[in-house]
């Protein structure tokens, strides 16, 4: 028996379907809470009292919040286990989701935020360490893509359930019941989730500061983890701010659709970033080599179709937008290309700060992005959510454009680098003409 084939039918754990599937229940929370805050934008500034660059300072507070703890998560991890992690995380959620329910001034929303961002940053990284240490490494890369398309069910409990709760008991029911929902989840990992297998020797490890340093710095200087960390800048941000925050209000007080078909618009895009996930991964595994140009048709796309809506003379139609959702959708699975980069281009030992420090730069231009969308609103005199008008939201959406430009630019200056350093060790990348007319010769020959 070949050693594929032996790898093939490695046994899994046993327990470990059970601890899978407490892990991945904890990432859907964790998406839910974290677009939580999309759903009740309009409800968010009529309870407040507050205009569109403040709202978006709680979207963007929480991302900074998630972005920051990105590498330090990674460093507790291999100290402390990803089920404490996960633990602490559902806790801090939880916590900051109570505050919010009972909340009525912004200081106190600021905090909940904060709580959320927190929690957040900690969970996804552990989920995925407890697939790798629970489950044989030929399994892992499929076990990984079901967590990711398990965790886009949250962003339909927060689009679904949450609205209905919002128009209905109101604000306090809503957020407290996701609250305990949360928390829930919290006892659950302390039931349910183990680091490692029975029997298993648990491989934490306390890295010096000053090592942890010096694998971040080995990591950025190569060129691929730079294309990467580019990847992963040019394809989320639009999906991120679109789900967690200015989707909803754009849809509603922009285009003029109801509550219910903005809500199926966002379930679609929800469901669009799912399905699309496993087309993403077949295409990165059967052309390792063309990944660029994967990333760079998920950006081409994404910015064709905002042009189409942003140009589109008063309210576009529900087909375009709908268009749309599923093609800024693409960006989410697109942008774990960026993490595939970064496997590739670390050792194993550095690999958790080289993951961190990719997820890092998709959620820095989402800050970036979510609050220039505010600012801009604020500044053409949004105001309110009934003054908002459809021309302010396309100005404000507009913003988008030099974002993807960086970005691009990022990806073709490191690309080239990256080619170079493979052509020194003797790896050519043909180019895609030659590669096309190589398969054409070659399935006409058989």
């Amino acid at each position: 028996m070949g050693t594929a084939t032996a790898a093939r039918r490695a046994p899994v754990a046993r327990g470990a379907w059970l601890v899978f599937t407490v892990g991945a229940l904890a990432y859907v929370v964790t998406v839910g809470n974290r677009t939580s805050l999309a759903a009740a934008g309009l409800e968010a500034q009529e309870r407040y009292g507050i205009g569109a660059g403040t709202l978006s300072s709680f979207a963007v507070l929480q991302f900074l919040v998630y972005a920051a703890l990105q590498v330090p998560v990674g460093v507790l991890i291999d100290r402390w286990g990803p089920r404490r992690l996960v633990v602490a995380g559902a806790v801090a959620m939880g916590l900051g989701q109570a505050l919010l329910a009972v909340s009525t001034g912004t200081g106190q929303a600021v905090l909940a935020r904060v709580l959320v961002g927190a929690g957040d940053a900690a969970t996804f990284v552990s989920v995925l360490r407890v697939v790798t240490n629970w489950f044989p490494p030929q399994r892992v890369p499929v076990m990984t893509q079901l967590v990711g398309l398990f965790g886009q069910l949250g962003q339909v409990f927060s689009f679904v359930p949450l609205v209905a709760l919002l128009h209905g008991p109101g604000w306090t029911a809503a957020y407290g019941g996701v609250a305990g929902f949360t928390l829930l989840t919290a006892v659950l990992a302390v039931l349910v989730l183990r680091d490692v297998p029975p029997g298993v020797e648990n491989p934490r490890a306390a890295k010096p500061l000053a090592a942890v340093a010096g694998d971040l710095r080995a990591a950025l200087r190569h060129p691929e983890m730079r294309l990467g960390l580019w990847s992963h800048w040019a394809t989320p941000f639009s999906g991120n701010a679109f789900a967690a925050l200015w989707g909803y209000p754009f849809l509603v007080s922009g285009q003029g659709l109801g509550p219910g078909t903005a809500s199926a618009l966002l379930t679609l895009y929800t469901v669009s970033a799912a399905g699309t996930g496993p087309l993403m991964g077949s295409l990165v595994a059967r052309h390792p080599l063309r990944r660029s140009w994967i990333v760079l048709a998920v950006v081409g796309g994404q910015s064709l179709v905002w042009s189409a809506v942003l140009l589109w003379p008063g309210a576009a139609p529900v087909w375009l937008l709908a268009v749309l959702v599923v093609v800024v959708a693409t960006g989410i699975p697109g942008s774990m290309i960026g993490f595939d980069y970064a496997r590739t281009s670390n050792p194993a030992h550095r690999l958790g700060g080289a993951t961190g420090m990719t997820n890092v730069m998709g959620f820095t231009a989402t800050i970036v992005l979510v609050a220039l969308i505010g600012l801009l609103l604020d500044l053409q005199g949004a105001g309110t959510p009934q003054t908002y008008s459809l021309e302010a939201f396309k100005v404000a959406f507009a913003v988008q454009l030099p974002l993807w430009a960086v970005g691009v630019a990022g990806i073709l200056v490191s690309r080239r680098q990256t080619r170079r350093l493979m052509a020194r060790d003797g790896v050519v990348v043909p180019r895609v003409r030659d590669a096309v007319r190589e398969r054409l010769t070659a399935a006409r020959g058989r």
